[in-house]
C-alpha cells in the first residue's frame, strides 16, 4: 500500500477509535451526570412534556397542568386557591424549580418514579407513564379557617393544626402568601414576578409555619409545667408556691413583673399561675428544674431537631450551657429559646394525647395513575414526652385557663378546650419591637381523646392596632377556635 495512503488510513482509524471511545465514555460514565445537569434543556422539555399528577386535598386536586402553546415546554403548573395552599404545595416553576411537596415528590408527580411502572422491563426501557397523585392529610375546612383567620387580620403569621392521636397535619397556613401559578412558566413577566416576591421584605415565599423560629413566650409555660411536674419540682398544682411577684431574677438586679397586677400572682399555685400567666411561678419552676432537665423534656417534645413531613422543618431550639438567669427566662418562653409554630403545635398535641407525641405527617398516601396505593403513611410515635399523669395535670391547668382565665376566647359550647395564650418579646430593644402573639389549644371529645391541637403565631408589626391590644388571647384565640370548630364539625 502507498505509504501516504497507509498513514492516512491509520490516522483516520485512530480518529474513529477515539470518537468511539469518547462516545462510549459519555454514554457509560458521563451520561447520567449530563442527563441530570440542570443546564440540559432536554430535561426541562421532558419534565414539562405531559400533564403531571396532582396534589389532593379533601378528595379534590388543588393542582392541574395547563397547555402552553408556542413553547417547547408543553405544560405548566396551575393551582387552585394557590395562596391558601402554597405552604403545602410549594411551587413548580419552569424557571425557578420546585419546593415543598412539588419538590419532595417531583418524580412521583412527573411519572418517573419506578414504582409507577407496571413491570421492571417498562422501567428499564424508560417507558413513559402518567404521574401519580399525592393525597394529603389536610382538612380543607380547617385550612380555610386558618388562612382566612390570618388574612382577615391582615397579619403576618402562621397556623398549624394537628390530630394529636396520629400526627396528621390538618392545616398549615402562612401569611402573607403567594400564588404559585403566577410564575409557573418561564416568561420574562413571570421571572419578574418571582423576583418581586423573593425580594419582598415581608417574605411571602417563606413558610412561617415550619421554616421560621421565634421566641414562644408564655405558650412555653405548658412545657415548663410539664417538666416541673415530671421531675418533681412541683408535685401539687393547687398548692401555693410561695414564689413572690415580681420575681427577682437570680444573679441579677432585674425584677420581672406580670401583665396582671403582681398581687394577683404573688405566691400563687401553678394552676392559678397558668390561669393568669404569672411569670414568677414559671421562672422559678424552670430555675429549680434546671437547664438539663428542662432541655431533656423539651427534646422529648421535639426540640433541637429537624422533622420531616416529608418536607423538612427548621429545628426549634432549647440551648445548652445556659446560666441561671437564662434558665429561668426559658420558663416563660423567653431568652435564647425559639420555636416554630409546628413545634408548639406538637407540644400542645403531646399534652392532649396524654404525653405521647406523634410524628407529624402531611401525606396520607401516594397513588399510581390507576388509583392503586404505592405508599401509605402509618402513624408513628416520636416518643413519650411525659407520663400520662403529668399530661393530665397540665390538661387540667389549660382547661381551667379556658374556663376562668386568659384563654376564655377559645371556649366552644359543649366542648372541653384546653389552651394557653402568650406574647413574646424579641429584638435587641424590646421597647422598640412589638411583641409576637401566640395561642396554642386543643379540643377534647367526650371519650377524652383529642382530634385537634392548634398553634397560632402572629407578628403584629405592621398591623393597625395599639401595643396594648397585642395578645395571644385577643388575636390568636378566634383563629384557633375557628380551626377547632372546622375539625369538630
Amino acid at each position: 500500500m502507498n505509504k501516504t495512503l497507509r498513514h492516512t488510513a491509520v490516522f483516520f482509524g485512530v480518529l474513529f477509535f477515539a470518537l468511539l471511545a469518547r462516545a462510549t465514555w459519555i454514554h457509560a460514565v458521563s451520561g447520567e451526570s449530563l442527563a441530570k445537569d440542570p443546564n440540559n434543556r432536554r430535561n426541562l422539555i421532558d419534565a414539562f412534556s405531559r400533564p403531571r399528577g396532582d396534589i389532593i386535598v379533601g378528595g379534590r386536586p388543588i393542582t392541574t397542568s395547563i397547555a402552553t402553546p408556542g413553547s417547547d415546554l408543553l405544560y405548566k403548573r396551575a393551582y387552585t386557591d394557590g395562596p391558601m395552599y402554597a405552604p403545602i404545595t410549594g411551587y413548580l416553576s419552569q424557571a425557578q424549580g420546585a419546593t415543598m411537596l412539588e419538590g419532595v415528590h417531583r418524580d412521583v408527580l412527573a411519572g418517573t418514579d419506578l414504582r409507577l411502572h407496571d413491570n421492571a422491563f417498562d422501567a428499564l426501557i424508560g417507558k413513559e407513564t402518567a404521574g401519580g397523585d399525592i393525597v394529603t392529610t389536610i382538612d380543607p375546612d380547617a385550612q380555610k379557617a386558618a388562612y382566612m383567620g390570618l388574612t382577615d387580620l391582615g397579619a403576618k403569621g402562621a397556623v398549624v393544626a394537628l390530630d394529636p392521636r396520629s400526627g396528621k397535619i390538618l392545616a398549615m397556613a402562612s401569611t402573607p402568601s403567594y400564588d404559585p401559578s403566577v410564575f409557573a412558566g418561564n416568561s420574562r413577566k413571570e421571572g419578574e414576578e418571582f423576583t418581586r416576591l423573593d425580594e419582598d421584605k415581608d417574605k411571602p415565599l417563606s413558610n412561617r409555619a415550619i421554616r421560621e423560629a421565634y421566641p414562644p413566650g408564655s405558650t412555653f409555660k405548658i412545657l415548663t409545667a410539664a417538666a416541673a411536674l415530671e421531675h418533681g419540682t412541683v408535685t401539687d398544682i393547687d398548692t401555693p408556691t410561695g414564689i413572690p411577684a415580681p420575681y427577682q431574677l437570680p444573679d441579677s438586679s432585674t425584677k420581672i413583673g406580670n401583665v396582671v397586677p403582681d398581687a394577683q400572682c404573688d405566691k400563687v399555685s401553678m394552676k392559678t399561675a397558668m390561669q393568669w400567666s404569672c411569670n414568677n411561678v414559671f421562672l422559678d419552676a424552670a430555675l429549680k428544674t434546671g437547664a438539663g432537665k428542662m432541655r431533656e423534656t423539651a427534646e422529648k417534645f421535639g426540640f433541637n431537631q429537624e422533622h420531616f413531613l416529608p418536607v423538612r422543618t427548621s429545628a426549634a431550639t432549647y440551648p445548652d450551657q445556659l446560666d441561671r438567669p437564662q434558665t429561668a427566662l426559658t420558663g416563660m418562653g423567653q431568652g435564647s429559646l425559639t420555636s416554630t409554630p409546628m413545634q408548639m403545635a406538637m407540644v400542645a398535641a403531646g399534652i392532649a394525647n396524654n404525653g405521647t407525641v406523634m410524628k407529624p405527617y402531611l401525606i396520607e398516601q401516594i397513588q399510581a395513575p390507576d388509583l392503586s396505593v404505592i405508599e401509605k403513611t402509618d402513624p408513628e410515635a416520636h416518643g413519650q414526652a411525659v407520663s400520662e399523669r403529668t399530661a393530665k395535670k397540665v390538661q387540667a391547668m389549660m382547661e381551667h385557663t379556658v374556663r376562668e382565665g386568659t384563654a376564655d376566647g377559645a371556649q366552644i359550647p359543649g366542648v372541653t378546650i384546653g389552651a394557653k395564650p402568650g406574647t413574646a418579646q424579641h429584638g435587641n430593644d424590646v421597647r422598640d419591637e412589638r411583641p409576637y402573639a401566640w395561642f396554642v389549644s386543643y379540643a377534647k371529645q367526650s371519650d377524652g381523646t383529642s382530634p385537634v391541637a392548634v398553634a397560632v403565631f402572629i407578628d403584629p408589626k405592621d398591623m393597625n392596632i395599639s401595643r396594648s391590644d397585642i395578645g395571644g388571647g385577643r388575636l390568636g384565640a378566634p383563629i384557633a377556635k375557628a380551626v377547632m370548630n372546622a375539625v369538630l364539625k
